[in-house]
């Protein structure tokens, strides 16, 4: 059993950045691949990022490409994604996922965390 929990939202103007992270505990955190799901009002949960065991590789989707990037540190147990250049259209409530596939699609994912919000101020 693998608990997440995601940090790090918040107020954003567009343009701006921020960092999201995610700690992973109760399970051998190295060993699951990694994503990144988001759900803005009224629309279904969308994958974001991902990225494999190591660290080595990472995709992302068409929407975020240039402006995030995924990473991880196996050895504090964390997930992050660097979020620059923010649009209106990224707000949403990020989601972090375990998983033994590297996947795009939610199914492929066992384990969630509660979500952070990303709000656009003006």
């Amino acid at each position: 059993q693998v608990q997440l929990a995601e940090s790090g939202g918040g107020l954003v103007q567009a343009g701006g950045s921020l960092r999201l992270s995610c700690a992973a505990s109760g399970g051998t955190f190295r060993t699951y691949y990694m994503g990144w799901f988001r759900q803005a009002p009224g629309k279904e949960r969308e994958f974001v990022a991902r990225i494999n065991w190591s660290g080595s590789l990472t995709d992302l989707a068409d929407s975020v490409k240039g402006r995030f990037t995924a990473s991880r540190e196996n050895t504090k147990s964390t997930v992050n994604l660097k979020m620059n250049s923010l649009k209106t259209e990224d707000t949403a409530v990020y989601y972090c996922a375990a998983g033994r596939t590297y996947g795009t699609s939610e199914s492929e994912y066992v384990y969630w965390g509660q979500g952070t919000q990303v709000t656009f101020t003006s």
